[in-house]
C-alpha cells in the first residue's frame, strides 16, 4: 500500500495540479473525426495526420476503439460509436485494411451483438440513438456493405426509427443549437429522417464561439470546417491538436469537449478518491486543491445563464457547482445555496433539464447529494432536492432508458438517506460499481479517467477494504472473548449486540487510524450500555436493587453487589481502568478515571429515574423527559471519551463541564429522537416514556399521526442545525451564529454517531432485529469484494509493518506471557479460476519486549456457518 500510495502522489496527484487533461481518457470518436478532414490544399491526405496515427495505434486487442469498464476487458456501448467512425476514418483515407477488418470482426462479434441486443431488449440512451444511425450509414457508404447484419434488422429499425422521432422533436422545438451540436452525424437531406430542413453554412458560422469551434465539439467543428472552410474553425482545431500533441507531434489523444474546466476535472478525482475511501491518504493532497478551488470559486454561474454556448456547458457548470458545494462544505468551506440553485430561477433552464432529464442525470444526481448537507433555512437546496429528485424518478422509470448505466447509482442514492448510510459499506459499493466510474457524459461519450490510473486507484481501494476488514475481524474476534470473559454474553436476558455494535462504529469511522483504540472502547461501552440499559428495564429489577447498583456506581465500589449487577459492575469497572490506562499512555499527564466514572454515572442516573417512570406510571412533561431522555440515549457516554482518544491535546475542561458543548446535545437530542420514533409502540405497550406518548399526554387533543409528523419535523431541524455546526469552523463574520468550542474532528465523530443511530432507526428498529443487519456486516467484515473480474491482486499482497498499536488494543495476542501488539500482516491467497480477491488467511506476527516473534494464523469464520 506504501508503494502505491507514493506511486500515485508522484505520477497522479502531481498532473493532477499541473495538467489535469492528461489525466483524463481520450475520445477515439472525436479523434476519428479530426482524423476525417483532408487538407485544403493536398485533398488526398488528412490535414491531421497524427490523428490518423492515433487512430493505426490505438484499437484494442479485441478490434474496438474507446474504453472498457474499468479493469475488464468488456467494451461499453460508446465503444461502438467510437469503433465505427474509426473505421470510416481509416476506409476515407484507404490505409491499414487489415486494421478495418479487425474492427468490422468486433461490430459482428458476440460482444457487441450483445450490446445491441440490451439496446433492442430495453431501448438505449438517446445520444447512442442520435450518433450509431448515421456512423452506420457512413460506414456502409464507404465500405459497401452491411454493418448490421440480416438477424440485427429488429434493431437496426428500432434505433432509426429513434433518431427519426429524436430529429422531429428538436426541429418542431426550432433548437437549432442542439441540431447543429450533432451536426457531424445529421442525416444527409436526401434522407427521410431529415426532411427538408438543411443547416446552412451561415447557420453553422452563426453559432460558433469566439474561439472557433461549434459547442466545444471536436467532432462538430471538424463537419463545421469541412462544410465552410471557416478559419476560425481552423484556428480551434489546430490549438486543439498541437494542445494533445508530445514533443515529437504526435496526437495523444482528444477529449470529447474542449476546452474542458480544470477544476471540474479536480473536483471529479477528489470526488473518485473519497468514494473509493482512499481521501484518508491524501488529505493534504486534496485540501490542498480545495483550497485552490474555492479561491476561484466565486459562485457566480448565476450571473452568467446567458453566455452558455451549449446546453453541454450547462450542464458541466450544474455538475461543478453541484460537486464544488458538497465538497468545499463537507471540508469546512463557507458556500451559500445560491451559488448551486441559481438555474431554478431560470424557466428556460429548468424546462430544459426536466425535457432532457437522461442527458443530465450525472448532474441531477450530484446536485441531489449536494443538498444531503442543507441546513436550516436554505429553501432553495429543498427546492433542489425535489427537483432532482423527481427527475431522477423519472430517470430510471423510463422504458427508454433500460440500458442507462447510471441505474444502480440512482437507485442506491434515492433507497437511503445520506446520513443513514456507513461510509466502509459506502466506499465497497463505489469499489464494486466499476463500470460506472465515469466523470461526466459528454456530447455522446463518457468521460472517464486514463485505465492506468483509474486501475491503480482501484487496486489501492482493495487493498485498503481487505486490510481494514482484516483489522475489524481480529477486534471483533478480541471483543466476543471480552463479552465472554466478563460474563456480558451470557446474562440470560437482554440483547446480545457486540457485533452489531463493534460494526457500527468500524463501519461509519473508517478513516480511524488503523491502530485506533476508539473502534474498541467505543464498541465495549456500547456492549456495557446495551446490557445495563436491559437490566434496568426488567420486569424483574425491583427499584431498590437499581438504586443498589446506582449507589455503588456513584462511590464506584461494587461491595454488596451480587449477581447480574455485579457482573455489570465488574465490566464496567474493568474498562474505564483500561480506557484511562491507555489515555494516559498516549496522553502521558492526565488522568480521565474520574471523568469516566462521573458520566457513566449521570448516565445510570437517568436510567434510574426513567425505570421509576415506567413501574410507578408516570408521564413526566416534555421537558423533564427530554433532559433525562437524552442523557438515557448515552451517546455521550460513549462519544466524549472517545474524542480524548482522537484528540489526546484536548483539554478535560472541554469536555468535562456543567454544560456540553452543542453539538454534543445536538447528537444526544436527535438520537433520543430517532430511538423515540421507532420505539414506541414497543414501548408503549411495556409502560415506558416516550416523546411520542409523552406529547400525547401533555396535547390529548392530538392524534398520533400528528405526533409523530411533529416529532419528524423537530428531528429534521435539529439534523440540519446539527450539520452546520459539526461543518461550519467558527467564523469572523460578526453576524456568524457559529460557535464550537470542540476541534472539527470532534465534531465530525459526533456526526458518525448520528448515523450510526441513523443507520439502526432509520424507517424501523434495526438494532432489535436478529438478523436485519447480517448481510452489512458480512459485507463490511467478512465477504470479500466482487470485483467482476477485476485482476488486481495477481501477487500476494504484503502489509508492511503497521503503526505500533497500544498493547491494550490486543490483548488476546499473547507471545511468552508479555504483552504483544499487531506490528505486521501478511495475507496470502491461493490462486483460483474467478480471479476475484479472497484472503484465505491472515498471519498475525507478535513481538514482545524483549524481541521474541511468534506467528498466530487467524482463519476467517465460513459464511455457511457464521450468518445461516
Amino acid at each position: 500500500m506504501d508503494e502505491l500510495i507514493k506511486e500515485i502522489k508522484e505520477n497522479f496527484l502531481s498532473l493532477l495540479d499541473k495538467d489535469p487533461y492528461s489525466l483524463v481518457s481520450p475520445c477515439p470518436y472525436e479523434i476519428a473525426w479530426v482524423a476525417m478532414i483532408p487538407h485544403p490544399n493536398r485533398p488526398s491526405e488528412p490535414m491531421f495526420g497524427s490523428c490518423l496515427n492515433w487512430v493505426l495505434n490505438n484499437q484494442t486487442e479485441h478490434g474496438f476503439w474507446g474504453n472498457c469498464n474499468s479493469g475488464s476487458e468488456k467494451p461499453t456501448l460508446d465503444c461502438l460509436t467510437a469503433t465505427l467512425a474509426c473505421i470510416v476514418a481509416l476506409k476515407k483515407w484507404n490505409i491499414c485494411s487489415d486494421v478495418i477488418s479487425k474492427g468490422l470482426e468486433f461490430m459482428d462479434s458476440s460482444n457487441a451483438k450483445k450490446l445491441l441486443k440490451e439496446v433492442e431488449d430495453h431501448g438505449c440512451p438517446r445520444w447512442f440513438a442520435i450518433v450509431f444511425p448515421r456512423m452506420v450509414e457512413l460506414a456502409e457508404e464507404v465500405l459497401k456493405i452491411k454493418i448490421l447484419k440480416d438477424d440485427q434488422v429488429a434493431v437496426r429499425n428500432i434505433l432509426f426509427k429513434a433518431r427519426k422521432n429524436i430529429f422531429e422533436t428538436l426541429m418542431k422545438k426550432e433548437n437549432e443549437h442542439l441540431l447543429l451540436w450533432h451536426l457531424e452525424v445529421l442525416p444527409s437531406s436526401s434522407s427521410h429522417d431529415f426532411g427538408n430542413n438543411i443547416i446552412k453554412k451561415d447557420d453553422i458560422v452563426k453559432h460558433l464561439c469566439e474561439k472557433g469551434s461549434l459547442f466545444n465539439s471536436p467532432s462538430a467543428t471538424a463537419k463545421a470546417f469541412m462544410a465552410t472552410s471557416n478559419s476560425k474553425c481552423l484556428h480551434y482545431l489546430q490549438a486543439l491538436v498541437h494542445k494533445f500533441s508530445n514533443n515529437n507531434h504526435m496526437t495523444i489523444g482528444v477529449p470529447t469537449t474542449y476546452p474542458m474546466d480544470e477544476d471540474l476535472i479536480k473536483l471529479c478525482i477528489i470526488n473518485h478518491l473519497q468514494r473509493l475511501g482512499l481521501a484518508e491518504h491524501f488529505s493534504i493532497e486534496i485540501e490542498n486543491i480545495l483550497q485552490q478551488i474555492y479561491k476561484n470559486y466565486d459562485g457566480k454561474s448565476y450571473l452568467k445563464v446567458g453566455n452558455f454556448h451549449s446546453w453541454e456547458m450547462l450542464q458541466l457548470q450544474l455538475l461543478k457547482d453541484s460537486l464544488a458545494f458538497r465538497l468545499l462544505r463537507m471540508h469546512g468551506y463557507k458556500v451559500f445555496s445560491r451559488q448551486l440553485c441559481w438555474f431554478l430561477h431560470n424557466e428556460e433552464i429548468k424546462n430544459h433539464i426536466e425535457t432532457n432529464c437522461e442527458y443530465f442525470s450525472i448532474m441531477l444526481l450530484n446536485l441531489y447529494k449536494a443538498t444531503d448537507l442543507a441546513f436550516q433555512d436554505e429553501f432553495e437546496l429543498n427546492e433542489a432536492r425535489n427537483f432532482s429528485r423527481k427527475l431522477l424518478e423519472k430517470c430510471i422509470s423510463m422504458e427508454e432508458n433500460g440500458d442507462h448505466i447510471f441505474h444502480n447509482l440512482i437507485e442506491h442514492e434515492l433507497s437511503l438517506p445520506w446520513m443513514a448510510r456507513l461510509d466502509h459499506l459506502e466506499h465497497r459499493f463505489w469499489i464494486e460499481e466499476t463500470k460506472n466510474h465515469v466523470l461526466w457524459l459528454g456530447k455522446n461519450h463518457f468521460r472517464r479517467l486514463l485505465s492506468i490510473h483509474n486501475d491503480k486507484l482501484i487496486r489501492l481501494a482493495i487493498l485498503n477494504y481487505h486490510f481494514k476488514q482484516s483489522i475489524f475481524k481480529a477486534e471483533l474476534e478480541h471483543l466476543t472473548r471480552w463479552c465472554k470473559d466478563w460474563g456480558l454474553s451470557e446474562m440470560g436476558f437482554g440483547r446480545e449486540k457486540s457485533m452489531y455494535c463493534y460494526f457500527a462504529i468500524a463501519s461509519t469511522c473508517s478513516s480511524l487510524p488503523y491502530d485506533s483504540p476508539i473502534r474498541l472502547a467505543v464498541a465495549k461501552g456500547a456492549i456495557i450500555i446495551t446490557v445495563a440499559d436491559d437490566f434496568f428495564d426488567m420486569k424483574d429489577s425491583l427499584i431498590t436493587e437499581l438504586e443498589t447498583f446506582t449507589k455503588a456506581i456513584q462511590r464506584w465500589d461494587g461491595e454488596g453487589l451480587s449477581g447480574v449487577s455485579k457482573k455489570i459492575f465488574d465490566a464496567l469497572h474493568n474498562f474505564v481502568k483500561e480506557m484511562a490506562i491507555i489515555y494516559l499512555d498516549q496522553q502521558e499527564t492526565s488522568d480521565i478515571t474520574n471523568f469516566l466514572r462521573e458520566i457513566w454515572y449521570e448516565t445510570i442516573v437517568s436510567w434510574l429515574t426513567e425505570s421509576k417512570w415506567s413501574k410507578n406510571g408516570i408521564i413526566p412533561t416534555m421537558d423533564e423527559y427530554l433532559k433525562v431522555g437524552m442523557t438515557s440515549i448515552a451517546t455521550h457516554t460513549l462519544l466524549l471519551p472517545a474524542s480524548y482518544f482522537l484528540k489526546p491535546s484536548l483539554k478535560i475542561s472541554q469536555l468535562q463541564s456543567t454544560e456540553y458543548d452543542i453539538v454534543t446535545k445536538l447528537v444526544m437530542i436527535i438520537c433520543r429522537l430517532l430511538n423515540d420514533l421507532q420505539s414506541y409502540e414497543k414501548e408503549k405497550d411495556e409502560g415506558k416514556p416516550n416523546s411520542i406518548t409523552v406529547y400525547l399526554k401533555n396535547n390529548p387533543k392530538v392524534e398520533i399521526e400528528e405526533a409523530i409528523e411533529y416529532l419528524q419535523e423537530v428531528l429534521n431541524k435539529k439534523k440540519k442545525e446539527l450539520l452546520e455546526h459539526v461543518l461550519i469552523d467558527n467564523g469572523d463574520d460578526d453576524d456568524d451564529d457559529i460557535n464550537n468550542n470542540l476541534p472539527r474532528d470532534v465534531r465530525v465523530l459526533h456526526l458518525s454517531c448520528l448515523k450510526v443511530f441513523q443507520m439502526f432507526f432509520n424507517s424501523s428498529n434495526r438494532f432489535d432485529s436478529e438478523v436485519e443487519l447480517l448481510d452489512d456486516i458480512g459485507k463490511a467484515i467478512y465477504i470479500p469484494l466482487k470485483l467482476d473480474g477485476l485482476a488486481s491482486n495477481k501477487k500476494n499482497l504484503i502489509m508492511r509493518r503497521l503503526p505500533k498499536a497500544p498493547p491494550h488494543d490486543f490483548p488476546h495476542l499473547k507471545s511468552t506471557g508479555a504483552n504483544c501488539s499487531l506490528n505486521m500482516c501478511h495475507f496470502s491467497r491461493r490462486e483460483r479460476p474467478s480471479k476475484h480477491f479472497i484472503m484465505n488467511e491472515l498471519s498475525l506476527y507478535a513481538h514482545n519486549k524483549v524481541g521474541n516473534w511468534k506467528r498466530i494464523h487467524i482463519m476467517p469464520p465460513k459464511l455457511n456457518l457464521s450468518f445461516i
